[in-house]
């Protein structure tokens, strides 16, 4: 008895240690990734004076809060014009690139033809190639289109790294499904498209909207693409148009982009916050799945 009442007491301790350090770690990692946003919200809460003094500890607010850089960023800039053209783009963009992935995930996952796995394997590797090596050649193609200097030129382009990650997502998900679903289906005297519209996509919506998040991430978010196919201000997105609003040569307006980079992130982050469980599941089975 007395050893029993041992052992527990070992188990016991153990297990304490062991959740002593889980929540040791899980608060490091809390402050390492939430250490930027409270960086960038201090910053904007403060006057230029402030900013620019260095004086105090950085991480606290000594000298009033101020909204100025917020106000200044909404009425001064054309943050709002930039706000706009990256809706445009990003829903463009989802629209497109869910599409496509839709219809070539299920034909490669479901259809099961000659070829389609070698095929779906060389989907995924189209997107590895660094984005640094394809937009060379992108800005041909778009310059020969006669896209250039324009939002659209994005619309064209990012899809182009969406849609490899998105169909290998759903490649997963669409081959998760039973095949029974299938053969009942072709009984009941349904076609492809009927079973991919009455059956799969209400099956496989984690996996879709995980897909969905990933396509509005690459857009929301792009840098290089518009950085390198437009320069005029009324065109720009968020992204670069944000940095070269508040950048002149070397002065930096530290407060506006730091409220810049805060309104900029907050769609992504009110999304992610709301469809973070589709977003892992989604991704789990395409993982896991071919």
């Amino acid at each position: 008895m007395k050893i029993q009442k041992t052992f527990f007491a070992d188990v016991r301790t153990k297990r304490r240690w062991a959740l002593i350090a889980a929540y040791f770690f899980l608060i490091i990692f809390i402050i390492f990734f939430l250490f930027p946003p409270f960086y960038m919200l201090i910053t904007s809460l403060k006057t230029n004076e402030e900013i620019s003094s260095m004086k105090g500890i950085p991480f606290i607010i000594s000298q009033g809060i101020t909204l100025s850089h917020y106000k200044k960023l909404l009425t001064e800039t054309l943050f709002l014009t930039y706000f706009k053209n990256t809706v445009i783009v990003t829903l463009c963009v989802v629209a497109i690139s869910m599409t496509i992935s839709v219809l070539a995930a299920y034909s490669l996952a479901r259809m099961r033809f000659w070829g389609s796995q070698l095929m779906a394997t060389g989907v995924f590797l189209t997107y590895l190639v660094p984005n640094t090596l394809l937009f060379i050649p992108m800005f041909k193609i778009v310059g020969g289109l006669g896209l250039l200097n324009s939002k659209w030129s994005l619309v064209l382009v990012f899809p182009t790294l969406a849609v490899p990650f998105c169909t290998w997502i759903m490649i997963g998900y669409f081959a998760s499904i039973p095949k029974e679903l299938d053969e009942a289906a072709m009984i009941d005297g349904a076609n492809w498209f009927q079973m991919l519209f009455q059956i799969f996509l209400p099956v496989a919506m984690p996996g879709i909207i995980a897909a969905t998040i990933f396509s509005f991430t690459v857009s929301w978010a792009g840098f290089l693409y518009p950085m390198a196919f437009i320069y005029s201000n009324e065109e720009l997105v968020l992204t670069v148009g944000t940095v070269t609003t508040l950048i002149r040569g070397d002065v930096m307006h530290w407060g506006g982009l730091m409220a810049g980079a805060l309104l900029a992130a907050a769609p992504p982050v009110i999304i992610y916050a709301f469809l973070m469980d589709y977003y892992i599941s989604g991704l789990t089975a395409g993982a896991v799945k071919n």
